[in-house]
């Protein structure tokens, strides 16, 4: 009987092992419904994307909320340790008395030069702050996570301040796959601006839908921390996120025809991360998301890209912290993606 045992425990992992090796298409990859951008509900205006307008006058330094929204100067103050994210992140106030959401760790920088960059192009983002150090009062002396980053006078380093906009309302999540906007050009185009920026985390729970205090309703990519690194999940990976030697490594286009483009992003997990066994076919199921767009979407997005210039890119990694040689890598890798997409 155990010797049974063990050979289907074999066989499974064989099965499992030998679907982790090719491209995996949901079938509600398929587009279901091409509803106008902005349409009127009686939940209020819907919008998932808006015409940026003069992209080359956007500041990529303040990205969505500004200057005028950065975080007041001085000393912050303690409010809660938030205990269900993924990466460590806490409740403070400015000396405005701004809420901010604070999160530690790997994705700080990223995140903050993605939300740049998406926001360049008309789609709407959390309004992100990077800040090199932070001095918070009232920190306990022990916190869940985190503490690697916080030094004993409570000084926060390398911190992403994500704005609470007062009168905006989190009323749930929206699917890649059934969403409201699926099919559409604006939902193409997001799709390969995430495959651009390596954003391979794209669950639904890290989309969400805000009620604005006017009563529109705004559909956010609201967790674009795991960008500019490896294409996908890996063992030992995981904290690759705003990694510059492994984005350089990563390939962008994994092949197109007249048609269609496949991305390589997001990519399938590793074999081995069967370890992590429920996450693994998760992650294996939103291959789909970069596969399969329509070439003349790719191109539009390409084509919003390249209104921005050099300048404004390296701007947007100026804003997340990096350094003077770093930022100009990573600025010179985005361009010859989106040459890419206008050369497809």
């Amino acid at each position: 009987m155990a010797q049974k045992a063990s050979i289907h425990v074999v066989m499974f992992v064989t099965v499992a092992l030998t679907a982790g090796s090719g491209p995996v298409l949901a079938d509600s990859a398929r587009p279901v419904k091409r509803p106008a951008n902005g349409e009127k509900s009686s939940e209020g205006q819907k919008v998932f994307w808006s015409d940026p307008g003069d992209i080359a006058a956007r500041n990529l330094i303040y990205g969505q909320g500004g200057k005028e929204h950065q975080p007041a100067a001085g000393d912050f103050e303690f409010t809660k340790e938030d205990m269900n994210a993924t990466s460590p992140k806490f409740d403070v106030k400015d000396a405005n008395g701004n809420k901010w959401k604070v999160k530690l760790g790997d994705e700080a920088r990223p995140e903050t030069v993605a939300t740049r960059l998406v926001w360049a192009v008309g789609f709407h983002t959390d309004e992100d702050y990077f800040l090199p150090a932070l001095r918070v009062q009232g920190m306990p002396a022990h916190t869940h996570r985190g503490r690697q980053f916080i030094d004993a006078d409570g000084t926060m380093r390398n911190a992403r301040l994500e704005r609470s906009i007062p009168g905006q309302k989190k009323l749930g999540d929206w699917k890649w796959s059934d969403g409201l906007y699926t099919g559409t050009r604006e939902w193409n185009g997001l799709r390969v601006l995430m495959a651009l920026i390596n954003n391979w985390d794209l669950k639904d729970v890290n989309n969400s839908i805000y009620s604005e205090k006017d009563g529109e309703l705004v559909y956010v990519v609201s967790d674009l921390g795991a960008s500019f690194g490896p294409t996908k999940l890996d063992l030992g990976h995981g904290h690759d996120k705003g990694d510059l030697n492994k984005y350089r490594q990563t390939k962008f286009v994994r092949k197109s025809d007249q048609e269609f483009v496949d991305f390589t992003v997001p990519g399938a997990p590793s074999p081995i991360m069967l370890v992590t066994f429920r996450d693994y076919f998760v992650r294996r199921h939103m291959v789909w998301i970069g596969r399969e767009i329509p070439v003349e979407d790719a191109r539009w997005m390409g084509s919003l890209l390249a209104r921005l210039s050099g300048g404004q890119i390296r701007d947007a990694f100026r804003a997340g912290g990096y350094s003077p040689a770093e930022v100009d890598e990573f600025a010179a890798l985005v361009e010859k993606r989106i040459a890419a997409l206008n050369n497809l």
